[in-house]
């Protein structure tokens, strides 16, 4: 990577690939645990397993949870009213973030960029087919 890159990007990318992996690994364990459903289990640990970046980052040297200025939860943050509010919110969050560091690598390596770009892709997917009710056949 470049000298003249822009200041905070590690601390951006480790946060969001943080959040990505932590996302997913809630949903993984809703379905598998609390919906006894192991019929995504496959996809979403696949798509834990390849949150990561291929390129040599140095990010644990950046990360500052001590001086995050957002660290404390927003109210918003502290309800779920069931599962299936967990799934959502967890989707969201995993989705947001996969587009964060697909933005974010853009600066630094298009074919990551890419990479991130699909699973936030593959993460739609998921949430349509986990979430949506089943349609009855007519």
């Amino acid at each position: 990577m470049s000298e003249s890159r822009e200041i905070g990007i590690e601390r951006i990318i480790d946060a969001n690939l943080n959040r990505l992996r932590e996302g997913i690994r809630v949903i993984e364990d809703v379905m598998r645990y609390a919906k006894n459903d192991s019929r995504f289990s496959p996809k979403l640990k696949m798509l834990r397993h390849e949150a990561r970046l291929s390129l040599p980052v140095e990010l644990l040297a950046h990360r500052d949870v001590v001086n995050d200025v957002s660290k404390k939860s927003f109210e918003d943050d502290l309800k779920r009213e069931n599962l299936d509010s967990i799934l959502v919110a967890n989707f969201k969050r995993a989705q947001e973030s996969a587009r964060v560091l697909e933005e974010t690598l853009k600066l630094m390596d298009e074919r990551e960029s890419e990479h991130f770009k699909a699973i936030r892709y593959e993460l739609y997917g998921l949430e349509k087919a986990i979430l949506s009710p089943v349609q009855p056949l007519i």
